[in-house]
């Protein structure tokens, strides 16, 4: 499995779910499979965005792409910074 681990800051929460909630049907057409939104405990409006993707390169052709760009800052995000990852192992405790 392949990962994106995405960290950003937005102007407001509640605005930039709605945009997120939006693009669910762009973001499953580019290859997300799954996804979590995590928040830092103690800022709001510091969101990770933790996916699995069908590929890391569809991945990288959908984040990089400038529709998304103009999404992302109609959406209030400031500095994402975009961590691919390989699996190498996963379990359950």
């Amino acid at each position: 499995m392949q990962y994106v681990l995405i960290i950003h800051e937005v102007a407001d929460y509640p605005a930039w779910k709605k945009v997120f909630d939006a693009a669910a049907g762009i973001r499953k057409e580019a290859g997300e499979r799954s996804y979590q939104v995590l928040k830092y405990e103690t800022d709001a409006n510091k969101i990770v965005h933790f996916s699995a993707w069908t590929s890391l390169a569809d991945a990288k052709v959908f984040f990089e792409s400038p529709r998304l760009v103009k999404i992302r800052q109609a959406a209030g995000v400031s500095a994402p910074e975009f961590i691919y990852l390989d699996q190498l192992e996963a379990g359950t405790l």
